[in-house]
């Protein structure tokens, strides 16, 4: 049984099973300690009677016994004796003898110590004793339930009454219980399993429901398909609403890596077409060969394809291990580096050395982007400072150029976007640096927003933990 509802089905079946017999067991045996209480209350009764006759100075011969089928009585005195037995009894066992005529010996006397007997005309007030056996009366043999009262008569002559109580009412009833429970327990647990298969197979539709769509989507590959919702609040709901989210951010992500190969190819495209223009020109004639065209267009192949594999790790997962870096250092050597090539010097202020857990090289590269963005579009000045604030490390770039408006400032942070005053192909670039930068910052747990420079112009915000 592999599917969950089968399983359910048994698992359930199987559990009420064992609690109905558990439960039965216990309703047969209280049953029968109660039956068999009253018995011995009904034994105990009788007995007394007849030893409350014995006590007044009632003679054997005068006893008035209780009907011999329901109560069968014998008296024996304490040399084993039989005193007094109910009329019709035929045959006795389990009391203090076997004999059944008054006047005839017993078997095997009682030798027990008689300091205990009861007084003159008194009725012991011991508790009773209890035995089980049977009697047959007038042909009918059953068993009985004896309970034994000692009594001392007004002449000193102590016996003992047995007198019996019928078991065949209890075990009847304790009989009929057994049987009715051996009869409905297996339709009981029948009910069960098919109730139990009914409602799980109604409870799990749903999922059918989920999956079946879910293999649809796969055929066909359409991910702008949902999978049904039911109208219930409970966990296949949240199942369902949480697979339409996976679903709805994969469609995002593989809308962005469609929109990404297009992208690619269309960049790449351009160098390539003008460095292949570039060299069949010269192989025709080779004194128009443009060397520093030739130079100028792979390098920028080169940073588009090196921009282009880092931007797929990042999308990949790709995640160096993380170490303590300081901050500053990493922000001074990136300045050293571009210093003597920056076309506007950077104003740098590093008023701290915060420490971030992060890879050097990847945050070398988000200052060395922001960097490059601010010197493409200022006019006469790029300002940089670092600085730590409430645990956080803050790293702003600022330039005095025109600066991005409100409705472009997450717009610029996209791959492949340039703003329409940056789309020629020496300033604009790929339109991947800030992207890159982005993508890097929220892999190191931070954020890079971009707003207005206190002079005008762009000011890029970088913010990371620090440790």
């Amino acid at each position: 049984m592999s599917s969950v509802r089968a399983r359910t089905t048994l698992g359930a079946t199987a559990v009420v099973a064992v609690a109905l017999v558990a439960a039965g067991l216990a309703v047969v045996l209280l049953l029968r300690a109660n039956l068999g209480g009253q018995a011995d209350l009904a034994a105990e009764v009788a007995a007394r009677e007849v030893a409350s006759q014995l006590a007044t100075g009632t003679s054997y011969a005068s006893l008035d016994l209780p009907d011999s089928e329901d109560h069968p009585v014998q008296v024996v005195d304490e040399d084993g004796r039989v005193r007094a037995v109910s009329e019709d009894l035929q045959a006795i066992h389990g009391t203090g003898s076997a004999e059944v005529r008054p006047g005839q010996p017993a078997r095997g006397g009682d030798d027990d110590d008689h300091d205990d007997d009861p007084g003159r005309g008194e009725v012991s007030d011991d508790d009773p004793g209890f035995s089980t056996g049977d009697a047959t009366v007038d042909g009918r043999r059953a068993d009985y339930r004896f309970a034994s009262v000692e009594v001392t008569t007004p002449r000193d002559e102590t016996v003992t009454v047995y007198a019996g109580a019928d078991l065949a009412a209890a075990q009847d009833a304790v009989s009929t219980a057994t049987r009715a429970m051996l009869v409905g327990l297996p339709l009981l647990l029948a009910v069960v399993a098919a109730v139990t298969w009914l409602v799980t197979r109604r409870a799990l539709r749903p999922v059918e429901a989920v999956r079946a769509e879910l293999a649809e989507i796969t055929s066909s590959g359409d991910l702008a398909r949902r999978v049904p919702v039911p109208g219930a609040r409970d966990e296949i709901a949240g199942l369902a609403v949480t697979t339409n989210e996976t679903l709805a951010a994969l469609e995002g992500s593989v809308a962005r890596q469609r929109g990404f190969v297009a992208d690619a190819s269309h960049e790449l495209r351009s160098p390539i077409a003008s460095l292949r223009t570039q060299l069949e020109v010269a192989a025709a004639h080779p004194e128009l060969l443009d060397v520093d065209g030739l130079v100028e267009d792979a390098v920028r192949l080169q940073h588009l394809a090196a921009d282009l594999l880092l931007l797929a790790r990042i999308d990949a997962g790709d995640r160096p291990p993380a170490r303590p870096v300081a901050l500053a250092e990493v922000v001074r050597a990136e300045l050293e580096r571009r210093a003597a090539g920056d076309r506007i010097p950077v104003q740098a202020s590093i008023e701290a050395d915060p420490r971030v857990m992060g890879v050097p090289g990847r945050l070398s590269r988000v200052a060395g982007n922001l960097l490059d963005n601010a010197e493409r579009h200022a006019d006469a000045a790029v300002r940089l400072s670092l600085r730590a604030e409430a645990g956080t490390a803050v790293l702003r770039i600022a330039d005095d150029g025109p600066g991005v408006a409100p409705a472009d400032r997450e717009r610029i942070f996209e791959r492949f976007v340039r703003l329409d005053d940056a789309r020629s192909r020496d300033e604009g670039g790929a339109g991947l640096g800030l992207a890159i930068a982005r993508d890097l910052v929220l892999a190191h747990g931070g954020d890079l927003t971009v707003g207005e420079a206190p002079g005008g112009g762009a000011l890029f915000e970088m913010r990371l933990p620090a440790t």
